[in-house]
């Protein structure tokens, strides 16, 4: 089977290369912004929207312009890889799966992508790549590339230059180990499994939550765009990758865990966007309990529920399993024992105690017990594997 998988590593340029890499970041910046003020104004106007080929030509002509000749000292590629990432963003928008497309700020997820393997060379041994119109680089080799390079991604997070190389391999079709289990997502546990095991929550944004605020407390105190309000925007970023490198490894390790350990994963198909919405309401009809809500937001905003489900869909995938998403009404409240559902039977936020049978057991064990149940079920009546839904691509930590 073919497997495609990208690895992360820490970018080491010098300050040449540096200073390139930000003008190809902001000349890709520069044409996803016209481009998407272009399709708005035909939007306005009731026009068609121009297709990827159709502002290829229209890049073409603005790298040739004399207002913008300095797009010619940029890579085309790139260039033309933010017109596609603009027609994809689109293709969501009317698909109703995501909202209308942003213009892009400077100094929020600077990136650009070659997307030829063939102008890319990677010397692990010397731990360097060759990247078009920047030369050699140096990065961190923490780990060995496997496969055919296919694309390179460069970005800047935190003060750091990364790079993630996308591979693809052939690797045999792996054998499932382990039995079933079905997994119960909370707050107070972040992840309780259907054998009474569970993970505790890591809770990375409350831990560095007040290092944040003091230093947007003092980045607030600066001077927009002066040098000293720069620095304290580095420290605010290096925090907020602080936390999402956190995160994100702590995931992996779950994920990894149990994706190796277990043939099949049953999970609840939550809705984090609409579990997640503020309760604020609107100045006739105004919310209740708005700040309790807006904790409880905070909380499973920083359990990373969605990415937990992600990276368990491509890893079960991996590991020849199945990872089967079920819906997750009632599984709190349904015994196990005779099957009696109701509100009664969860007593407290931990503990449940049938009111037909006496059975009691932690609630959210109860919870993964019935998602299990539930998965069961629909692997009987044949359902696919995650509910039918395309699996993302792959990505290290």
């Amino acid at each position: 089977m073919q497997r495609r998988q990208a690895f992360k590593f820490e970018l080491r340029p010098t300050g040449e290369q540096q200073r390139r890499m930000l003008r190809f970041a902001g000349s890709c910046r520069f044409v996803f912004n016209k481009a998407l003020a272009l399709q708005k104004e035909r939007y306005e106007r009731g026009e068609k929207k121009l297709s990827y080929a159709r502002l290829c030509k229209l890049l073409t002509e603005w790298r040739n312009s004399t207002e913008t000749t300095w797009l010619a000292d940029v890579p085309v590629h790139p260039l033309q890889q933010k017109l596609k990432d603009l027609e994809r963003a689109y293709a969501h928008f009317f698909a109703q799966r995501a909202d209308f497309p942003q213009f892009k700020k400077k100094g929020r997820r600077d990136s650009f992508r070659y997307p030829d393997p063939k102008q890319i060379k990677v010397d692990q041994t010397n731990s360097r790549l060759f990247l078009p119109k920047l030369g050699w680089l140096r990065y961190r080799n923490s780990r060995h590339v496997l496969g055919m390079v296919k694309n390179v991604t460069v970005s800047q997070s935190g003060g750091k230059w990364l790079i993630s190389i996308q591979t693809e391999r052939e690797v045999e079709q792996a054998i499932p180990h382990g039995d079933a289990v079905g997994i119960d997502m909370g707050i107070a546990r972040f992840a309780t499994l259907s054998d009474g095991t569970f993970y505790a929550p890591l809770n990375s944004f409350k831990r560095h939550e007040t290092a944040l605020r003091k230093a947007q407390q003092a980045l607030s105190r600066k001077t927009k765009f002066s040098n000293s309000w720069k620095q304290a925007n580095v420290r605010v970023q290096k925090i907020h990758s602080r936390i999402g490198n956190a995160r994100r490894d702590y995931l992996h390790k779950a994920t990894t865990t149990i994706s190796q350990n277990h043939a099949m994963v049953c999970i609840e198909d939550l809705r984090v966007r609409n579990m997640s919405k503020s309760a604020a309401g609107s100045p006739e009809k105004p919310g209740r309990h708005v700040r309790a809500k807006s904790g409880l937001n905070k909380s499973i905003l920083d359990q990373g529920w969605f990415e937990f489900r992600r990276q368990l869909d491509y890893k079960m995938a991996w590991q020849g399993g199945w990872l089967i998403a079920v819906l997750p009404q009632n599984t709190s409240r349904t015994c196990p024992c005779c099957g009696h559902v109701s509100a009664e039977n969860r007593q407290t936020q931990s503990r449940f105690e049938c009111v037909e049978c006496g059975f009691k057991e932690h609630a959210d064990v109860v919870g993964a017990i019935n998602v299990l149940r539930a998965g069961h079920a629909r692997m009987a009546c044949g359902s696919n594997r995650d509910g039918g839904r395309k699996q993302e691509p792959a990505e290290a930590a």
